[in-house]
């Protein structure tokens, strides 16, 4: 039982000044005997909803062939995510054709952990199988993990065609497929040119998966899409959220269809993509950016939508709205996202000073996962 006093609470309606309470997990109107939060000159915000991110693979392999257990590293990630202010985390683990880190045996490995680790942590994770289209010895498999509710988010991404194959050639991608195969650069080549060997079967394998993850109602997402074709294709399978669009015309594509349209949050703190793509800070202006993902690092996150606010790009009742309101209603998340009385009580506590945002505390399903300042909370 929780009470949070004399903050400021963004809540649908606009900001009020005015105490909050979690019970039973859930943002209620009051509760028996709280413990009491003072959240005096803080902002009180809904608990931020990350639709991608990849970070954890750091903690799994820091460096090159230098894994960690993987129980371990997930729980390290936990902590991690709680301290940025996430509370739902959908990790985007990709399942492919390559050897090494992105392996099917490290997707199979990581679906069966999350699933083992729900309710068993702080942060509410998620599996986004991220289904690399030539990886076609894994289609069987991966249909069984969609049947046995394993996966939470599809989508589908092509390396072969977009890093592999494309022109020009991205050779420092490629080399980091090489690093992280734990194959020579031979020996990745010749990989390469068995798995192209059945690239006509690709496309009725994509709607194989398409149609099963449909049937389950698992939100369908594109990644990465790079031409006019792409979109086209993805969209005809059901995919309606387009996660990191490389091109203005792909992006704009998507946002004209009516889809979800994902950027990086580092994309927006750095000011503009380390690849060449659309600079999200203007798709979000534009209102092509409904969502903003963490992507490879989680302090962005946070970062992000008061960076959007302070450049005038949009006011940070909207800009927050891509962390949290957003990626909810994309996921089909109707119980989070936003400070509502039956919702689940997901929450943080950011103290807005120029500097940057500085998280004060999150509270994830009703009970304080992170504090930074002990002194707020009261008997």
């Amino acid at each position: 039982m929780l009470e949070i006093v004399s903050g400021k609470v963004l809540t649908p309606a606009g900001w009020r000044q005015e105490s909050l309470f979690a019970a039973n997990s859930l943002i209620a109107k009051e509760a028996n005997r709280p413990a009491r939060l003072d959240a005096t000159g803080l902002m009180i915000l809904p608990g931020m909803i990350d639709i991608h991110g990849d970070a954890f693979e750091r903690q799994i392999m820091p460096r090159p062939n230098v894994a960690f257990d993987l129980g371990l590293a997930m729980r390290d990630t936990d902590r991690q995510l709680v301290a940025n202010g996430i509370t739902t985390a959908y990790h985007g683990v990709t399942s492919s054709w390559e050897t090494g880190l992105r392996r099917i045996e490290n997707a199979r490995a990581l679906a069966f952990m999350i699933a083992d680790l729900r309710g068993r942590t702080a942060c509410d994770m998620r599996f986004h199988l991220r289904h690399e289209a030539f990886n076609l010895a894994g289609e069987e498999e991966t249909l069984g993990w969609i049947a046995d509710g394993l996966v939470n988010a599809l989508a589908f991404n092509d390396h072969m065609r977009g890093i592999v194959l494309g022109k020009p050639i991205k050779a420092s991608k490629l080399r980091d497929m090489v690093a992280r195969s734990g194959l020579t650069e031979v020996e990745f080549m010749a990989l390469i040119e068995r798995t192209l060997a059945r690239e006509a079967e690709v496309p009725a394998s994509l709607k194989r998966l398409a149609e099963a993850a449909r049937r389950k109602g698992i939100p369908l997402l594109s990644h990465d899409d790079r031409h006019a074709e792409d979109h086209i294709f993805f969209s005809g399978l059901g995919c309606m959220i387009s996660e990191f669009p490389t091109t203005d015309l792909v992006a704009a594509m998507a946002g004209k269809d009516g889809k979800e349209t994902v950027f990086g949050a580092p994309n927006v703190v750095r000011g503009g993509s380390h690849t060449g793509c659309p600079t999200a800070a203007d798709m979000a202006q534009k209102g092509i950016c409904t969502i903003l993902a963490s992507d490879y690092y989680y302090p962005a996150l946070l970062e992000a939508p008061f960076r959007l606010a302070r450049d005038k790009r949009m006011p940070f009742e909207k800009a927050w709205a891509l962390v949290s309101e957003n990626p909810a209603r994309a996921l089909g998340l109707a119980d989070r996202g936003t400070i509502e009385l039956g919702k689940r009580a997901d929450l943080i506590l950011v103290d807005p000073q120029a500097g940057g945002p500085r998280l004060v505390a999150t509270i994830a399903n009703g009970e304080i996962a992170y504090l930074s300042d002990w002194k707020r909370l009261k008997a």
